[in-house]
């Protein structure tokens, strides 16, 4: 219950972004239709492991218009965000997905937040190509590390 909780706030249901404060880009126009023209049979997988303090592989590289599901998996002692604002509003969004509380559905996040010894499950169609930064917010973990970069080619 408490990760579906994070995820709502995390996705801005509650009226704020947890991120930013200004917006540089749109959404994805018919993320929906997107998603669900998608054929999930073909997905890639890719699993990103966050530690203390750092993400692994430090680049994600994901392609154009193919269906995907991003493993988020915290091996580290403590919390952590997988926040990266503008490769949000480059994909069309499914769901996030936890093994052990259920999924939320939502047409976008701003980031998402993984307990130690946990994992999430992001599944997503790649829209808008380009380089977008990735980091943990949690005060200082980007200062020590826990930053690189996401790929749509």
């Amino acid at each position: 219950m408490r990760t579906i909780l994070l995820l709502l706030l995390a996705t801005g249901v509650f009226g704020f972004s947890g991120c930013c404060p200004h917006h540089r880009a749109s959404r994805v126009d018919n993320a929906a239709e997107r998603v669900a023209s998608a054929d999930w049979s073909k997905q890639d997988t890719i699993t990103v492991t966050l530690s203390d303090f750092a993400f692994a592989p430090e680049t994600l590289v994901f392609r154009e218009g193919i269906p995907t599901r991003l493993v988020i998996e915290n091996r580290g002692s403590q919390k952590h965000y997988f926040t990266a604002e503008d490769f949000f509003r480059a994909i069309a969004t499914r769901k996030v997905q936890s093994n052990t509380d259920g999924e939320i559905k939502a047409p976008y996040f701003t980031a998402i937040e993984v307990y130690p010894g946990r994992a999430l499950d992001l599944y997503f169609v790649p829209v808008t190509r380009g380089t977008y930064p990735l980091r943990c917010t949690i005060p200082g973990h980007a200062e020590l590390g826990m930053k690189g970069e996401i790929r749509i080619q």
